[in-house]
């Protein structure tokens, strides 16, 4: 994502062997004992989670046969998660930071602990689902905020990109293993034994967060006077004058609410592609994997100054990546014969599921860079006392901005076709990067050796 300017590159980056240079860079795990228990606890718990995220949506596509109704998993989730990202920062910046990480775990555990018994239980309604996947994800938030402002307080500011790469190939071996699993562990042992396993790794993120220091936020000017609407409003005049952190916000939830086909997955594996839940685990995974195998070579993202440009680049790429899956999709629609239904699933296309793979593959590449560019810039850029809150609004734009997607992609599938979603979404997505290019200059020029909010 550099301009290839010698003035881009960090300075007093270390002069490397070329492929040292392009893998990871793992300093962030030597140089700090407290990240890495961090970090393998919660790429664990990570891959629980994710079978949990493709289980539920398999399960309520099981009982209703509806996209739409899959989409309406996110809709339940999104209030909640909004209240969250909010709640959950100013607690960040009120309280002992691992106190607010472990108690919103137990909440987590005891979310997925319940969905696991009604599923035992054999419980078809939906809505009990709806209801514990939004407890689920609304405290995962706080758990995510509270983690997130704490990774500035346990490394130096230098290690912050790596640490983020880190992070993104977490979550690519949590997305490409967890979803994976998922659509193996449905077809042959069912939901509930699934959800039984999420409950059991997620204990390991237990043990990453009761080995961290104590982490109480800074006082300045910035500081959180309480959990209520004064907090909120004191983070929101901050962001109002920052703006390369307001960007980093802006920019992702253009990507995320145009880009996210995800809940026609379960339909395409049965009416398009072909393979069911074997094959909506892979197109989940697919993208992942292109996530890890971008952070297993990010060690150049390190040396990059002008990481504003290189956010928009990257979600440039994703909106392109997406649009080439719904070609996938259209064109293989358009070519097939005979009809396919969910109780009479059409076989496996394997061309047209291994191009969808690719397509998907790059759109996780794209968005992995992006992430790891903007994380670094708000947590380099935000000051410690306000870091907690734009931490919170981060993870409502990350966590609930893919929601706010599933809904888009959900209804527009419902109202014309299955690759609509996709090919829709990405053209959108190059088209409004074109124009906040010319429109945010100054993030273009944002310099991550001299961090400005």
């Amino acid at each position: 994502m550099s301009s290839g300017d010698p003035t881009d590159a960090q300075p007093g980056a270390r002069r490397t062997g070329r492929l040292t240079g392009l893998l990871v860079d793992i300093s962030p795990l030597r140089q700090s004992p407290a990240f890495a228990r961090l970090w393998i606890g919660t790429s664990v718990a990570q891959i629980g989670a994710q079978l949990t995220v493709v289980a539920v949506g398999l399960h309520v596509y099981a009982l209703t046969h509806s996209t739409l109704a899959v989409a309406l998993v996110a809709l339940w989730a999104l209030g909640p998660m909004i209240l969250a990202g909010f709640l959950g920062g100013s607690l960040a910046d009120t309280y002992d930071r691992r106190l607010v990480a472990l108690g919103t775990s137990v909440v987590a555990w005891v979310a997925i602990g319940t969905m696991t018994t009604i599923a035992f239980l054999g419980v078809t309604a939906t809505w009990p689902y709806y209801a514990l996947a939004a407890v689920n994800a609304a405290s995962a938030t706080m758990m995510g905020t509270a983690r997130g402002a704490i990774l500035p307080r346990i490394l130096p500011a230098q290690l912050l990109p790596a640490a983020a790469a880190l992070n993104g190939i977490m979550m690519g071996i949590a997305v490409t293993v967890g979803p994976a699993l998922a659509g193996v562990f449905v077809a042959s042992f069912g939901f509930a034994w699934t959800y039984l396993v999420d409950a059991v790794l997620f204990t390991a993120a237990f043990i990453g967060i009761l080995s961290l220091p104590s982490v109480k936020p800074e006082r300045g000017a910035h500081a959180s006077r309480g959990l209520g609407f004064s907090a909120v409003t004191a983070s929101l005049r901050f962001l109002r004058h920052a703006p390369n952190v307001r960007a980093t916000f802006i920019f992702d939830l253009i990507a995320m609410t145009f880009g996210q086909p995800r809940v026609v997955f379960p339909a395409a594996g049965a009416l398009v592609l072909g393979g069911e839940a074997v094959t909506v685990g892979a197109l989940t995974a697919s993208f992942a994997a292109g996530a890890l195998l971008s952070g297993l070579v990010s060690g150049p993202l390190g040396r990059v100054r002008r990481q504003g440009r290189a956010v928009t680049g990257a979600i440039l790429s994703y909106g392109i990546c997406t649009a080439l899956f719904g070609v996938v999709l259209l064109v293989t629609e358009a070519v097939q014969t005979g009809t396919a239904t969910p109780e009479d699933p059409r076989d496996v296309v394997w061309p047209a599921l291994i191009l969808a793979c690719v397509a998907l593959a790059g759109a996780g590449a794209s968005d992995n860079v992006s992430a790891v560019f903007r994380t670094t810039i708000l947590q380099a850029a935000a000051p410690d006392d306000v870091r907690g809150r734009m931490q919170g609004l981060f993870y409502v734009v990350v966590a609930g901005g893919p929601r706010v997607g599933d809904l888009f992609a959900g209804a527009l599938a419902a109202v014309l076709a299955l690759w609509a979603p996709a090919l829709i979404g990405g053209l959108v997505i190059v088209a409004l990067m074109v124009v906040m290019f010319r429109v945010y200059r100054g993030f273009q020029q944002y310099d991550a050796a001299a961090p400005v909010p």
